[in-house]
C-alpha cells in the first residue's frame, strides 16, 4: 500500500536542527525513528501530517551509556540494540526480557524504545519494565530541557504528555540489584501484540514491584499488590491470596483479541508464574 498523504520530508543533521524545526513547524510534524508506527499509519491514513523529520541519522540519539547510578538509552537505541548489549541483560533483566518479545525480528531490528512509549498503545510492551524500574525521559525543545517521569508519561491511549515542539533525547533508568521477568500473553508466537502483559520485580529485601500493559487505557503499576506483598516471603498459599487483588488492579476489556475474563486469569496465572520465576532466579535458581 502506498502512502497517499503527501508532506516534506526532513533530515535534519543534529538535534539542534532537530529542535528548530520542531519550533518552525508548529505542530505540523512528525518524528521519523525506527518509522514502525508512524509509516504504517501513514499508509492507512490513520495519521496525516504535513512533514515528516527523520531523525535516524543523528548519531548521538543511538548511545547507551552507563554510569555506577543509571543507564542512559537514547532516542535511536533499537530493541536490537537492547537484546545484544550484555550489560542491559545484567542491569535490566525486566527490559530485556520485554524487549525479546516485541513483534519480530525484523521489527526489533528497526523499532525503537523511545518510539515505543511515543506511540504509547495500551499494549506496549516496554512499558511494565520502565515503570517498575521508574524511568525518567529527557526531553527538549527550544526553550530548554525537562525530565519527565514515566509515571506522568501516559496521558492516555495514544497519548503522551510531550509536546508538539519537544524532541525526545532519551530514558534514564536507576540500576537495582533485583532480579525479574516480564510475562506477556499473546495468541500465537511472532509477531503479536499483548493481549496482557506483566513486569514483575522482587529484590533481597523482599521489596516487589508489578506492572501491567494491555489491561488498561494506559500502562500502570498495581501499588495494591505491592503493598500486600512487601517483606513477605513467598509461599503458594500467599501467591493465591495475591492474585485475588489484581481484578482490583486492573480494566481490561473485550475485543477481537481476547474476553475481558480471559485476560483477568491469564493475568493472575502470569503473575504466579512469574514472581515465583523471579524469586528462583534471585535465589540463584533457573529460571
Amino acid at each position: 500500500m502506498a502512502i497517499i498523504n503527501d508532506f516534506e520530508y526532513h533530515k535534519p543533521k543534529d538535534i539542534y536542527e532537530t529542535l528548530l524545526l520542531l519550533s518552525e513547524l508548529n505542530g505540523k510534524a512528525k518524528i521519523l525513528a525506527g518509522g514502525t508506527d508512524l509509516i504504517v499509519n501513514l499508509k492507512e491514513e490513520i495519521v496525516k501530517t504535513e512533514n515528516v523529520i527523520d531523525i535516524k541519522g543523528i548519531t548521538e540519539l543511538n548511545k547507551i551509556e552507563l554510569s555506577e547510578d543509571n543507564i542512559f538509552i537514547g532516542a535511536g537505541v533499537t530493541f536490537t540494540d537492547i537484546i545484544e548489549s550484555q550489560k542491559l541483560k545484567e542491569k535490566l533483566p525486566i527490559l530485556w526480557k520485554a524487549s525479546m518479545t516485541v513483534a519480530s525480528v525484523g521489527i526489533r531490528n528497526r523499532a525503537t524504545l523511545v518510539g515505543n512509549i511515543c506511540s504509547a498503545v495500551p499494549s506496549l510492551d516496554s512499558a511494565p519494565a520502565l515503570l517498575i524500574y521508574d524511568s525518567e525521559i529527557l526531553v527538549q525543545s527550544k526553550t530548554g530541557k525537562r525530565t519527565i517521569s514515566i509515571h506522568d508519561w501516559f496521558t492516555g491511549p495514544k497519548k503522551t504528555i510531550l509536546t508538539p515542539d519537544e524532541l525526545v533525547l532519551g530514558i534514564k533508568i536507576p540500576i537495582f540489584q533485583h532480579a525479574g521477568v516480564y510475562e506477556k500473553l499473546g495468541r500465537y508466537k511472532g509477531e503479536d501484540l499483548a493481549q496482557a502483559g506483566i513486569g514483575i520485580f522482587v529484590d533481597t529485601n523482599r521489596n516487589y514491584r508489578f506492572a501491567y500493559c494491555a489491561v488498561g487505557p494506559i500502562p500502570k503499576r498495581m501499588e495494591k499488590l505491592e503493598e500486600f506483598l512487601r517483606g513477605k516471603e513467598i509461599s503458594d498459599k500467599l501467591l493465591e491470596e495475591a492474585a485475588e487483588l489484581i481484578p482490583s488492579e486492573i480494566s481490561p476489556i473485550s475485543d477481537i483479541r481476547s474476553s475481558k475474563e480471559y485476560r483477568i486469569h491469564m493475568m493472575k496465572i502470569m503473575f504466579k508464574r512469574g514472581l515465583q520465576k523471579s524469586v528462583a532466579i534471585l535465589k540463584g535458581g533457573r529460571s
